[in-house]
């Protein structure tokens, strides 16, 4: 069971449901140490004052604010206690509004919202099966942790996600940013009809499965190998970016490829229904090659596997259609 990070109540008009918080996601980015290159010795940080050189105790340290260039105001940390918000211990819904009229750029981080004990689920499941019903999310101010938050809480299922705001003012304009845009008409009939074509024929439903951090994955495997003592394949260079000039046969090029993707799917979807398979009658993979062993869209890390089977040489610094290439022949 995760630990609340916040109990409270949730309150509208005379109700008052108290509920516990929980965060609603989890961080799996891999973190380092610091260590001076070719030793084991750590990298230490300390609080120095630049003009002495001396380090300076954390009771002794202000914070300064720059007012203008080379002047600060200095605030003492009592200072910003004295003002800083109380803990809130009741998360007060000002409005209800329609979910869809959020706009998606003001959502900063989820939790879930459940009740703080089993005697006060009814009124909790009536409120969220009320927000369901009526696609509305309460729109409410708490503070958490020294610092107040403004706060949509919309129903999810027979649960309650509470989605920290950003602030209206915290929204930069994009007017600032539009310079690259003005004045650039969209482009011809033909191009149009090209986009929207390639964009229908790459659309598919919202699958959040789908989709995992795939450079966390590679960041574990480069640990996992450095301390194996494996060797290292670099990974290919970015696609370089596309010329106007060329725009048009690049959307042609891509409608044709992502329309032969999604028939091979197809295909292997209604083989994998038919059969329980994905092979083929002659054992082989579907999407395989009978020379290489290796499936046509084999991924770089595959290939350098079957590159460093194979005892191909310089395969550490070989693009993916190099090391395709090299498997090829080799095979």
């Amino acid at each position: 069971m995760p630990r609340a990070i916040w109990s409270g109540a949730i309150s509208f008009g005379l109700v008052s449901i108290p509920v516990e918080l929980y965060s609603a996601t989890e961080d799996h980015t891999v973190h380092f140490n610091q260590f001076e290159r070719g030793t084991s010795d750590r990298i230490r940080y300390k609080r120095v004052n630049e003009r002495t050189g001396k380090e300076v105790d954390y009771s002794d340290i202000v914070k300064g604010n720059e007012v203008d260039s080379g002047e600060y105001v200095l605030v003492e940390p009592d200072e910003l206690a004295d003002i800083a918000p109380g803990r809130s211990r009741a998360i007060e819904i000002d409005a209800f509004v329609e979910l869809d009229e959020i706009d998606p750029i003001h959502y900063q981080k989820t939790y879930w919202l459940a009740p703080a004990k089993k005697e006060y689920a009814k009124p909790y499941a009536l409120l969220t099966k009320a927000m369901s019903d009526s696609n509305r999310a309460g729109i409410a101010t708490f503070v958490m942790r020294g610092k107040q938050y403004l706060t949509a809480i919309r129903p999810r299922g027979k649960i309650m996600a509470l989605e920290t705001l950003f602030f209206a003012d915290e929204i930069r304009d994009p007017a600032e940013i539009v310079e690259t845009v003005d004045d650039v008409s969209v482009g011809k009939g033909k191009e149009l009809k090209m986009a929207t074509t390639l964009i229908e024929s790459m659309s598919q439903p919202w699958r959040p499965s789908d989709y995992h951090d795939t450079y966390t994955e590679k960041v574990n495997k480069l640990i996992e190998d450095k301390a194996e003592g494996n060797e290292i394949v670099a990974e290919a260079e970015p696609p370089e970016a596309t010329e106007v000039t060329d725009l048009m046969e690049a959307l042609r090029r891509s409608v044709e490829a992502s329309s032969t993707k999604t028939g091979a799917s197809a295909k292997t979807s209604a083989r994998t229904k038919s059969n329980g398979s994905t092979k083929s009658h002659g054992g082989k993979k579907s999407g395989g090659s009978a020379k290489t062993g290796t499936k046509s869209g084999a991924s770089k890390a595959e290939l350098a596997k079957r590159a460093k089977d194979l005892g191909i040489k310089g395969r550490s610094t070989m693009t993916r259609q190099e090391l395709a290439k090299a498997v090829a022949k080799a095979s």
